[in-house]
Formats: structure tokens, C-alpha cells, sequence
């Protein structure tokens, strides 16, 4: 089966319109640009921030409003366990997010969560969508029409172009993410490569069983089922479909086609 509920637990994702109406689980890939358009507004402005210009203060996103953060006292804890703290003038803001200084943001669509850090050193271009407690670190590159969901880590030097990541989903070390979808709790080891373009020309066909299914996509990278995970140094091929709990072992290339539940890729 390549239902949207074979492979993903929506029941807490807040984003569960994206996947409405999708016969087939790569199909949000397909609406993704769309989504992100109709839920962002051009809100992330400050007049002392300046496009591709890293920024020289830290500043908070609180209450709808995004403010210099110079006269904050900011715990750095793991934002993804509600670690993250901002106080102002002896009062707790319950729920500010956190922009470092030295971050580089481009575009003012940008819908921010909750507790959410961007660390220094990380470059987002929007619109994007970053949901609650979620970590973007130093080095990381969100390239544009990105969903992060809830709890959620987009690691150093990872690099994420259109792309979702469901609800605790982590790509924490010098991955790629081209046009992918990743499940709950999903977990990347370190130099993982979701490649996305094949070298021939055409939209990616999918094998299953006997069966070969037009995505309808030229660019498809790979759509990694619920609590399944990758190991280091590890690269799914362009159109890589990976059942949830399912394993790609280190050093391996796991080949394009459907692989089912608990599968184990070497």
C-alpha cells in the first residue's frame, strides 16, 4: 500500500491539510509549494534586518512580533524537549522563539512555532514553515519551501530544499534533503544523501512488485515511513520509498523503488 496512512501518523502533525486528497504518499510533494504560499504572509520584518545579511544581535519571535533580544536573558537548552528559555525585565516569555546573531534570513515568509532555535551560522530562505521546539543549528541551509514539523532537528551543514519533515524527524549531521519526505521520529546518521534528479531525463518511475507507477515528478528524493532510520554516510537513490521502522544500514545505497515495512537495506 502507498496510502498516506501506511507510512504516516497525521494525528498530531499540524500540517495534515498537505497531505488531504493524496492517493498515492509522494503526492504532498506535489502540493508542497502551494501549502506553503497560502500559509505564510510576508510577517518576518524587523527594519534593523536586512536580507542575505547576517543578523548582528540575537532577536526573539514572541507574541506575533519579531524584537531585537540585547536585553534578554536567553537559555540555550535542547529546544526540542522545551529546553529553550527567554526572560525580559524579570518576566518569563513563555514560548519565544530564538534567532541568533549571525543567522542569515532571506524573504520575510517565515512562519515560526513556538520554541523554536535557529542557530547561528544558519541560512533560511522562505517561505518556510518551522514548527514548535523545533533546533535549526549552525551551518544548516533551508533553501526554500521547507515544512518542518514539531520537535524537529535540521543539523549542521544539512542542507533542505523543498522538503518535510514530520513531527521529531532529525537530519542532524551534514545531510542532504532534495524534495523528500520524512515520517514521525525518523532519524538520519551522520552524511546521509537523499538524492533527488536521476541522470536521465523524465519524471521518476516507481517500481512496486510488478507494477511501474509514473510519479508524475522529476525531482523525487525519498519518502522515509515513521520510525525508520538511516545510517552514517549512507544515500537513498532519486525515488527511494522506505516502509516505517524500516532500516538503510551504514555506508549503503538503498536502490529507487517501494521497499516495504521493516525493511532492512544494505
Amino acid at each position: 500500500m502507498l496510502t498516506i496512512g501506511s507510512f504516516f501518523d497525521l494525528a498530531d502533525f499540524p500540517d495534515q491539510e498537505l497531505f488531504a486528497d493524496c492517493p498515492y504518499v509522494w503526492v504532498p510533494l506535489k502540493k508542497l509549494k502551494a501549502y506553503i504560499a497560502s500559509q505564510t504572509t510576508p510577517t518576518f520584518q524587523h527594519l534593523c534586518i536586512t536580507d542575505g545579511v547576517p543578523l548582528d544581535s540575537p532577536y526573539i519571535w514572541f507574541n506575533g512580533r519579531l524584537r531585537n533580544a540585547r536585553e534578554c536573558v536567553i537559555t540555550y537548552g535542547d529546544a526540542t524537549k522545551g529546553g529553550l528559555s527567554v526572560w525580559e525585565n524579570g518576566q518569563f516569555l513563555q514560548g519565544a522563539s530564538v534567532i541568533m546573531a549571525g543567522a542569515v534570513i532571506l524573504g520575510k515568509n517565515i512562519k515560526l512555532g513556538k520554541g523554536v532555535l535557529i542557530e547561528s551560522g544558519a541560512m533560511i530562505k522562505s517561505p518556510a514553515i518551522i514548527g514548535d521546539q523545533s533546533e535549526i543549528r549552525q551551518g544548516a541551509y533551508l533553501r526554500g519551501n521547507c515544512l518542518i514539523g514539531k520537535r524537529c532537528v535540521v543539523g549542521h551543514t544539512t542542507e533542505v530544499k523543498h522538503t518535510i519533515f514530520l513531527n521529531d524527524a532529525k537530519a542532524g549531521h551534514f545531510a542532504y534533503l532534495g524534495d523528500s519526505i520524512l515520517g514521525n521520529r525518523v532519524n538520519l546518521g551522520a552524511g546521509t544523501k537523499c538524492a533527488n534528479l536521476r541522470f536521465f531525463s523524465g519524471n521518476v518511475n516507481l517500481k512496486n512488485g510488478d507494477v511501474t507507477l509514473d510519479t508524475g515528478l522529476k525531482k523525487l528524493g525519498a519518502i522515509v515511513g515513521d520510525g525508520s532510520q538511516t545510517g552514517c554516510n549512507s544515500v537513498t537513490s532519486p525515488g527511494t520509498i522506505m516502509g516505517p521502522d524500516s532500516l538503510l544500514m551504514p555506508n549503503a545505497t538503498a536502490p529507487a523503488g517501494v521497499h516495504p515495512r521493516k525493511s532492512v537495506l544494505r
